[in-house]
């Protein structure tokens, strides 16, 4: 007997709509759905994603994923029919009519889970449920009287969380140089008695212990470059000698990386490490930057009024989450990617610390907070898992401190030049400046919030010390002659206030007159060069007032150190925490002052060669939302070497596509190698893949450029002989939407889901769980795509790219053209992008799949990015099509083939 509610239940795809009600199920039209969901409240799967399928901006219900975070905070489920049955434990439906009488039951389950005494989410739900009540939930009137009103008050999420400690500092790392038998047995270890051998691997293995011997002189650290091909298994093949040194030396590994999805990957493989979880939640260490972390703070206001609306059910559910969540992380931890999405503008991000605004000690939940948490359980850890952002970040931040990173290893190491290009680079926009007000000030209008600017962090500083007081007040000043409230309407009027305002309206006027397809309706630039007298005489104003906010930062920074020497009877322990975190702020606040100064200082004068300017009007479908300078280093690894290379010990740089068709000079320019004085040791594996029985490339010659509906007709065809499973690469937002619009309602008619980037209502991080989750699911993304995404098997078996991944024709890329060999430039470039997107489609011994490459106009000269021995034809859409069909078995019968091995086994 079901024990579903008594309500209707709708399912909408792109090949129809299905109402399910305790009578039965029934197909609907568009306009009996909108009319059914606006009259009468209906369960749902996602609203914004059914919003979306019937044409609707906005869509009320009785959303299933709001439910399930209800019932169950803190654990991930496939926001689909079928992940959702497996996330409960129940039979997923077999179609689409049957999904719609699913999310019936599905709520059923949930809602019986309420009163199921060993529900282990119980604590909190009762406390949690009456406030949902009060915001309007609309599960609220379901939910509440199945929750028993604990006998005594229950304790809730300030009191439930743990505090951390602090810890005695770590003793320098012992040196320890270990030899190849130390290594090798230790992967042995990790790997496991049962598994096969790779030489490879223990090849790398080796190779990769190197990095880690005691460094002979200072500022010439061992430095690796190590290309591990797909199936090498160079995750193991590195933490084995990292893990042995942080046992055998007692000092600590950073392993960064460039996309969240390897760091939950390097996170599971730790348990091969520590196999016990409460012994690895000591010795293995997320860690991210703060606008990643729940600030308690935040949260706390947003409870008490300072969300409202849906905002404020959002914070009700991430207060459920927070109280059982491991490590507090909603970028990529156990926040389910999909429950901001929920929400849509709703102020997800107001609740983690975006600006730098930590009162640090000064917050009542200080001694709970999770990113003092995650720092100080860094500082002890054995394995530290970052980003390569935050790494290059914090090395800058302790080699100033004189305890620099020792040890790091970069996996993802192609992509170690883009992100010092974005750490290393300056922006003097209206954001960044208005940002910068806010830090300073505070918010300014009359909405309900905590003030936080530096007088509000600093009140006890200004009590204390008349000194610093004044420059408190003389920078508060200063910092109202930034752009404010409003600032993009009075320059689109021409009506700017102030300095920094004044110039913008220049680089805005400068950029429109020079820009070459200034009416295409998205971002444009021009050279910072040859600049018009107007803008030259505007940066002059803008100078001064900038140099006017570096002084009295620059006095209170003194103030700060003076307080700290001087130690009043006033600064505890908390008080010097706050006051080291707000002198930590005005460091990084001057740097960016400093350097908007010396990008200014430039204009109109000879170009630096060592950077690159521009001005930039950031446009999306024809509306504004930025204007500035930006400047880039030319070579950005000059200061990623400066900052973090030379003042490590040791470092490991790894990717299965180093060198990205490249030579071995390319890999050591790229990751910043050759700016040191030892000479990086070199280390290359192939993959054990047998490339040629398992893929081969097909170039479509027949798809004239700039045809979006042959275009598109080209994807159906492809989707449909492979019976799904495909991952089709864009180079434009533009016509990736032209081509999902022409194709899904098609697809979804034929059994086969299409999901899209920049479409459908869902992180990408989602889209990826559900393609994988689905084997018969096509999934169209854009560059987030062609990198970093692990989905083996059957669910991913084609890759289509649109054409020829060329760059940007930008006025960085121009330069940077320029002076790194013209065309063999873009090459290099193309080269890397084609064995990355490569490298999605095999990723495990028994994969098979097809590569297409929708241009004829393909230059073979580029066709040496696929590994060797792959077969690469030349052929028309119905040849490929053909061959596609032939070549890939059907979903259906890979089940069948899967069945009858489970029936003999």
């Amino acid at each position: 007997m079901s024990n579903a509610p008594p309500l209707p239940a709708l399912h909408a795809t792109h090949g129809g709509i299905w109402l399910a009600t305790a009578e039965g199920t029934r197909a609907l039209g568009r306009g009996e759905a909108i009319a059914q969901v606006s009259e009468t409240p209906t369960i749902l799967l996602n609203a914004p994603l059914v919003a979306a399928r019937l044409g609707l901006s906005e869509l009320s219900g009785l959303d299933l994923l709001e439910l399930y975070a209800f019932v169950h905070p803190a654990r991930f489920a496939v926001p689909t029919p079928a992940g959702m049955a497996r996330a409960l434990g129940l039979e997923p439906p077999q179609d689409d009519a049957g999904a719609a009488a699913f999310l019936r039951d599905a709520a059923g389950t949930l809602l019986t889970t309420l009163g199921n005494p060993h529900w282990p989410e119980r604590e909190g739900a009762w406390t949690s449920a009456q406030s949902l009540g009060r915001l309007r939930w609309p599960w609220a009137n379901l939910v509440a009287p199945l929750i028993d009103k604990p006998a005594q008050g229950e304790r809730w999420l300030f009191s439930r969380l743990p505090q951390w400690e602090d810890a005695p500092p770590r003793p320098d790392p012992r040196p320890h140089r270990q030899d190849d038998a130390a290594t090798l047995e230790r992967l042995a270890r990790l790997v496991g008695s049962g598994a096969e051998a790779r030489e490879g691997q223990r090849a790398y293995a080796a190779a990769a212990a190197r990095a880690f011997d005691p460094r002979d002189s200072a500022g010439r650290p061992h430095f690796v470059l190590a290309e591990a091909g797909t199936g090498i298994g160079k995750t193991l093949g590195y933490l084995a000698p990292a893990s042995l040194h942080a046992a055998e030396a007692g000092g600590p590994v950073w392993v960064s990386t460039y996309t969240k999805a390897l760091q939950r990957q390097l996170a599971a493989e730790s348990a091969r490490v520590f196999p016990d979880d409460r012994v690895r939640r000591e010795k293995v260490v997320i860690r991210k930057g703060r606008e990643n972390y729940l600030c308690l703070l935040n949260l706390e206001d947003a409870l008490q009024g300072g969300f409202q609306n849906r905002a404020a059910i959002l914070a009700q559910m991430v207060a459920r989450w927070a109280a059982y969540t491991r490590d507090g992380d909603m970028v990529g931890g156990d926040l389910p990617g999909w429950l901001p999405t929920l929400f849509r503008r709703a102020g997800s991000t107001a609740l983690t610390d975006r600006r730098g605004e930590c009162v640090y000690a000064g917050c009542p939940h200080y001694r709970k907070c999770f990113i003092e948490r995650a720092n100080r359980a860094a500082d002890q850890a054995d394995l530290v898992i970052a980003n390569h952002a935050l790494v290059m970040i914090l090395g800058s931040r302790r080699m100033d401190e004189g305890r620099p990173l020792a040890r790091i290893i970069f996996d993802e190491g192609h992509h170690l030049f883009d992100a010092a290009d974005s750490t290393f680079a300056a922006a003097l926009t209206g954001q960044e400046a208005i940002e910068l007000r806010r830090w300073i000030l505070g918010p300014e209008s009359k909405t309900r919030g905590r003030r936080r600017g530096l007088a509000a962090r600093l009140l006890d500083l200004a009590s204390y010390d008349e000194e610093g007081h004044r420059a408190i007040e003389q920078a508060s000043a200063a910092a109202r002659e930034l752009p404010s409230d409003g600032w993009l309407g009075r320059l689109a009027e021409d009506l700017p206030l102030g300095p920094i305002e004044k110039l913008l309206a220049a680089v805005r006027g400068t950029t429109y007159a020079r820009a070459s397809a200034a009416d295409a309706g998205y971002g444009i630039e021009t050279h910072a060069a040859e600049l018009d007298v107007g803008l030259i005489e505007a940066a002059a104003p803008a100078v001064e007032a900038l140099e006017g906010l570096v002084r009295p930062l620059a006095r209170l920074r003194q103030r700060l150190q003076a307080v700290l020497e001087d130690a009043p009877d006033w600064l505890d322990s908390a008080a010097r925490a706050r006051v080291e975190g707000a002198l930590a702020g005005l460091v990084n606040r001057s740097q960016t002052l400093a350097a908007w100064i010396a990008l200014l200082a430039r204009l109109g004068g000879p170009a630096d060669p060592d950077f690159v300017d521009w001005l930039a009007v950031d446009r999306v479908e024809g509306r504004e939302y930025d204007i500035g300078l930006h400047r880039r280093w030319l070579d950005p690894t000059r200061p990623l070497a400066e900052t973090v290379l030379k003042p490590a010990h040791g470092l490991l740089v790894t990717s299965a596509t180093l060198r990205g068709g490249d030579d071995w000079e390319g890999a050591e320019a790229r990751s910043g190698a050759v700016h040191l004085d030892r000479a990086a040791m070199r280390f290359a594996a192939p993959s054990p893949f047998d490339y040629a029985a398992q893929a081969e490339v097909l170039i479509v010659t027949d798809i004239k450029r700039g045809d979006t509906a042959a275009l598109a007709g080209a994807y159906a065809r492809l989707i449909e002989a492979s019976d799904g499973g495909v991952l089709g690469l864009f180079t434009a937002i533009q016509r990736l939407r032209a081509v999902h619009a022409r194709i899904a309602d098609r697809l979804a008619r034929e059994g086969l889901p299409l999901y899209a980037q920049h479409v459908d209502p869902i992180d990408t991080g989602t889209l990826v769980d559900i393609f994988r989750d689905d084997p018969r699911a096509s999934l169209l993304g854009t560059d987030a795509l062609r990198d970093g995404v692990d989905v083996p098997g059957d669910s991913l078996r084609m890759v289509v790219m649109e054409g020829v991944p060329w760059p940007r024709p930008t006025v960085l890329h121009g330069a940077r053209r320029a002076a790194g060999g013209g065309t063999a430039h873009d090459d290099r470039i193309v080269r890397a992008r084609l064995a990355q997107a490569f490298g999605r489609l095999i990723r495990r011994a028994g994969d098979r799949g097809t590569f297409v490459l929708l241009s004829a106009a393909t230059p073979s000269r580029l066709l040496d990015a696929f590994p060797p021995g792959v077969a690469i034809t030349r052929v028309t859409l119905d040849e490929a099509v053909k061959r596609i069909g032939s070549r890939l078995p059907s979903v259906a019968s890979l089940r069948h083939q899967e069945a009858d091995q489970a029936a003999k086994g």
